[in-house]
């Protein structure tokens, strides 16, 4: 399987929470779509075969882009790789860029799923996290794609923010079901160096929400979405059968991905690298034929911890005849040693020569996580 990442990282207004490369700056915008293609060009040997199973618009806010913008990198990945017949193709966007206008815009592309970023259905809580939309443009937004025929569609929802109420977090979870939308995206709020958020919080004008708080929110999610028959398939991610987003989901087995932009990853199966997190500089790079990236290796350690924190996220779990195959004997014998005590507290569980996480395992699977890891 290969992945391409495109990331879009201009944004309109910067959420208090967010800690990805992004720049409100979109003066550089037509400059840095001419970059993304002339990189497409560039690095479109780096995936076996040139073929493509998904593509993915991330960011920033890839509903900034227009029609001329699409047409450009559509028509450079056309003319560089072979993209698949049944490729998923993934564009994230905010509600307040969904318009009628906006989504005969999309329809007109290859994109057949869409990733909206919502967060809450609450007002005040979306003042807080700095977002332009309320809560009905959010339905609305949905509603529009909907009537537009895009059936496979994903909502971004955030939990555990200061002063949240249970009940507050149960109705935003009720409106997400509503929609009657294919998967669900649901995240503990994150208290990232660097953000606004955090400095709110070392200034002491909020205080983050207890973990006994933030438990009761995360079984509220998983009891109401399996309750209306979503798969937990992975930690953070909820979807119909069928529906499991693609791209994600290859992050999570290991699969071979190029990612192009300013900070945009790749992965060949043995290497990572990461492209300059300055928009000038990746800009001037490119037009100068060259990338400006870091890149490491990946020891053997970093395989194997990279394959049990990967796939303990999800709920295949471990598959430790892969395991072993991989990494020999010891490594599955390091595995099973340091999960026993999980196995016994019922954190853990092993079925079918697979070792997953359990419901109550789940939201203290970082413990775990790091326990079966070697150092």
């Amino acid at each position: 399987m290969n992945m391409l990442y495109i990331h879009i990282p201009f944004c309109k207004s910067r959420c208090i929470y967010c800690n990805f490369f992004s720049s409100v700056n979109q003066n550089f915008k037509d400059r840095y779509v001419d970059a993304l293609c002339s990189e497409l060009v560039l690095r479109k040997n780096y995936l076996p075969d040139n073929k493509l199973d998904t593509i993915y618009f991330g960011g920033g806010t890839p509903s900034l882009l227009l029609q001329e913008d699409f047409e450009k990198i559509f028509d450079t990945v056309s003319r560089n790789f072979v993209v698949e017949q049944n490729a998923e193709i993934t564009l994230e966007c905010n509600p307040e860029d969904i318009t009628l206008n906006y989504a005969d815009l999309l329809k007109s592309f290859p994109f057949n799923r869409i990733s909206i970023g919502i967060q809450s259905f609450n007002d005040d809580e979306l003042k807080f996290l700095n977002r332009r939309h309320d809560a009905q443009k959010a339905k609305n937004s949905v509603k529009i794609l909907q009537n537009h025929g895009f059936g496979n569609i994903s909502v971004d929802l955030m939990y555990s923010l200061p002063n949240q109420t249970l009940k507050s977090w149960q109705n935003t979870i009720n409106k997400a079901i509503n929609l009657n939308v294919r998967h669900i995206s649901a995240y503990s709020l994150s208290y990232e160096q660097g953000t606004k958020l955090s400095l709110l919080r070392h200034k002491k004008e909020i205080s983050e929400l207890s973990q006994e708080m933030s438990e009761k929110f995360f079984n509220t999610l998983i009891t109401k979405l399996k309750g209306v028959g979503l798969e937990h398939y992975e930690i953070s991610n909820f979807s119909a059968p069928d529906f499991h987003s693609r791209h994600n989901s290859g992050y999570w087995h290991g699969a071979n991905y190029l990612g192009v932009g300013a900070s945009a990853h790749s992965f060949d199966g043995n290497c990572r690298q990461w492209n300059v997190s300055d928009i000038e500089k990746y800009c001037k790079s490119v037009e100068n034929n060259c990338t400006l990236f870091e890149k490491e290796v990946l020891s053997e350690t970093e395989k194997y911890n990279e394959q049990v924190f990967l796939s303990l996220r999800t709920d295949k779990g471990i598959d430790l005849a892969k395991l072993e195959f991989c990494f020999g004997k010891d490594s599955l014998e390091y595995c099973m040693q340091n999960a026993e005590k999980h196995l016994k507290n019922s954190v853990l569980e092993l079925k079918n020569n697979r070792l997953k996480l359990t419901e109550r395992g789940v939201f203290i699977s970082d413990g775990i996580m790091s326990d079966l890891m070697r150092q």
